[in-house]
């Protein structure tokens, strides 16, 4: 083994953990191959042992056998930790979001809340531009300020292949059904890299779960309810986690003025990252509004899952009942939309996440720097549902797009065996107006929702 100096024993050599080192099994046939790539590159590659079938462990220092184990013993000989798990569901609150004539002042409450604002500042902190091979940025539209759905990436200038990157997670689920905050997350990363023109058959997830202190029985099922989600939604997608990490026992305690101490725990959190392929970037689309006249249509089923919402959250509504997903139903429409764009019949496209529906409308207006006018009555819907539902549910598998007129039938051919439906148009006039019942429940101007937007962490 290599030494970064002299003087280390050999009981040193195999416990150190000096990092940027990795250890590779290599065929012998393919370890020439191995060693040039790595020399062209500059590092250091170094035979240190083989595999044999004595089913033991051997470590040598020069001469001298320093280390004989059988595998068993370092496979099975520990005794395992075993700690309790237990989980009990939060008792189920209904949440009666308030009737109101107008939901505008709602939309940008939610549009200013901090979870859903303007990253720009943060963002434009950061070098997005690698060779000139960025596609999609962080940010797009006509001012390069609007919130893209995923980044993508061309890592060989010479090729016209596509990486793309995306994220989804929102922690408030996870106050009422763990399982249920981390379906979402793998369904939010996946539809963010369709949204911008990824192969949904080609998608692999990578994880980052934030936890606190995992010795608790209830911190530890919630981490268990999370991890069999993310089990069976990477089965039912068909999209392996090939990487990931977790933080646990993120928690500070202290001791207050008073004497008492105190704990603060981080919520159980889940961020799921997903990285995608497009065989040619010239096809991918994004979000912000591109011509006045062109079609606005819904794909995916609204229900009444307003738990855990940012409208909730900002409303300070309590309760209801956290997204679920439909894997087989979303696989589905992902394929569907694919299709379509691979016809070229998306002008543009953005997911439904965080704040709704509303929201979604209101980032393609001021990213396109245009208008749109929304039928709220025309949504697929599972059950007859409210203005506030309508507008601000969360619910997972949906996307919004831009069809031109001339693509419409098109489009909807390739989406037949989905829920979809037309629900509005795009208009010259940069304002937002959204009705249901022949009642207008939103009615705002473009700079009214991009200065509720960009507000809150602008500085």
């Amino acid at each position: 083994a290599p030494l970064k100096y002299d003087g280390l024993s050999y009981t040193e050599v195999w416990i150190s953990e000096a990092q940027e080192r990795m250890v590779c099994s290599v065929p012998e046939a393919s370890w020439p191959q191995m060693h040039a790539l790595c020399a062209a590159e500059g590092v250091e590659a170094t035979v240190i042992g083989r595999f044999e079938p004595t089913g033991r462990l051997v470590l040598k220092w020069g001469e001298h056998v320093v280390g004989d184990l059988p595998m068993t013993l370092l496979h099975d000989g520990r005794p395992p930790v075993v700690r309790e798990a237990a989980y009990t569901p939060p008792p189920a609150v209904p949440l009666v979001p308030p009737a109101k004539q107008d939901y505008t002042a709602d939309l940008l409450a939610v549009l200013a809340s901090p979870n859903v604002a303007s990253k720009e500042a943060i963002i434009r902190q950061y070098d997005h531009e690698v060779q000139g091979g960025s596609v999609v940025k962080p940010l797009v539209g006509i001012a390069s300020d609007g919130p893209s759905d995923a980044a993508v990436l061309r890592p060989k200038l010479s090729s016209r292949r596509g990486v793309v990157l995306s994220c989804g997670m929102n922690p408030c689920y996870g106050d009422l059904d763990p399982y249920a905050m981390a379906a979402s997350a793998v369904d939010e990363a996946i539809r963010n890299a369709v949204a911008v023109g990824a192969d949904p058959s080609r998608i692999a997830l990578l994880d980052n779960f934030c936890w606190g202190d995992c010795e608790r029985p209830e911190t530890l099922g919630s981490l268990v309810r999370a991890a069999l989600a993310c089990h069976d939604m990477a089965l039912a997608f068909g999209a392996p986690f090939i990487s990931g990490k977790d933080s646990l026992n993120n928690e500070f305690s202290y001791t207050t003025a008073a004497g008492k101490k105190q704990t603060i725990a981080i919520p159980p959190s889940l961020l799921i990252s997903a990285m995608g392929q497009i065989a040619d970037v010239a096809g991918c689309v994004t979000m912000d509004l591109k011509a006045a006249g062109n079609a606005l249509y819904l794909v995916g089923a609204t229900r009444d899952e307003l738990g855990g919402s940012h409208y909730a959250r900002a409303l300070g509504l309590p309760g209801g009942r956290a997204p679920s997903v439909d894997a087989d139903a979303a696989r589905t429409a992902y394929a569907a939309l694919h299709g379509a764009m691979g016809a070229g019949c998306v002008a543009a496209c953005h997911d439904l996440s965080e704040g709704g529906l509303a929201v979604a409308v209101a980032e393609m207006a001021f990213a396109g720097g245009l208008g749109a006018e929304v039928d709220l009555d025309a949504m697929p819907a599972d059950a007859p549902l409210d203005a506030a539902t309508r507008l601000f549910s969360e619910s997972n598998s949906r996307l919004l797009c831009e069809v031109a007129p001339g693509d419409a039938q098109r489009f909807e051919g390739e989406l037949q065996s989905v829920a979809h439906a037309k629900l509005g148009v795009v208009t010259e006039q940069p304002r937002v107006a959204m009705v249901h019942g022949g009642r207008r429940v939103i009615d705002a101007d473009n700079a009214a929702l991009k200065q509720a937007w960009q507000a809150t962490l602008a500085n």
